[in-house]
């Protein structure tokens, strides 16, 4: 049997919550749980309760703002001079931004 599951207070956790989404829905969540630097599930919660989610850097995260990163300028390249640049796309810029913002100590502007 496993260890019981607690929170930082020591509250057990004992009840699950699940909720479907789409693909890009997905996509979009795991790169914000990735350049967050927490675990998915801690990541959900936070944002479901309306808490604070603040990036501590870690070579997890220079990871993740690597990649997405990468990512970006992939997007931007295929995309060329046609200027279609997604709401998703935008959004996921402006996640980077404000990670590394943070991660500066700077206030990012939201």
């Amino acid at each position: 049997m496993s260890a019981k599951n607690v929170d930082r207070l020591g509250r057990f956790r004992s009840i699950t919550v699940g909720f479907r989404v789409s693909p890009e829905e997905n996509e979009a969540i795991n790169a914000a749980v990735a350049l967050s630097g927490l675990t998915k599930q801690e990541y959900c919660y936070r944002r479901c309760l309306e808490r604070e989610i603040t990036v501590q850097g870690n070579p997890k995260v220079y990871k993740a703002l690597k990649e997405q990163l990468g990512s970006v300028l992939l997007e931007l390249k295929r995309l060329g001079d046609s200027g279609e640049v997604t709401d998703e796309m935008l959004e996921l810029i402006r996640l980077i931004t404000v990670t590394l913002g943070g991660m500066k100590g700077d206030a990012a502007d939201e």
